[in-house]
């Protein structure tokens, strides 16, 4: 339900969706896509393909690449290899998926530093 429909609803309404939510008719799967639409989005660095890694470093596994224009979640950063990129100079790696990280030197957060908690 959008913001502006959630402000129109009726009080009975609202319960409602409330209780929808909050029971078992929402399934474990339908809320963690909730999750994941709710996260924010960074850009990579315009005109390149991005390397997502099996680790923070050049060293880890190529899991696959992002095209240019993408867009990744941050879920958690941590400290790996220094990489230079387009957005500077940092040791800062993303955790974009479980087990898949790229250099936060090619993603725009508007930060030098951490933007997410740290990783476990």
């Amino acid at each position: 339900m959008a913001v502006e429909e959630a402000r129109e609803a009726t009080e009975p309404e609202a319960a409602e969706v409330a209780e929808v939510v909050e029971g078992s008719e929402v399934s474990e799967a339908a809320r963690a896509a909730a999750a994941v639409a709710a996260q924010a989005l960074y850009s990579i660095a315009p005109g390149y393909t991005l390397n997502v890694r099996s680790g923070p470093g050049t060293q880890y596994r190529l899991i696959r690449t992002l095209a240019p224009g993408s867009r990744v979640p941050i879920f958690c950063q941590r400290p790996g290899e220094t990489i230079s990129g387009p957005y500077g100079t940092t040791k800062i790696w993303d955790n974009i998926e479980v087990g898949e990280y790229v250099s936060d030197a090619y993603v725009h957060t508007g930060s030098d530093g951490y933007v997410a908690s740290r990783c476990a």
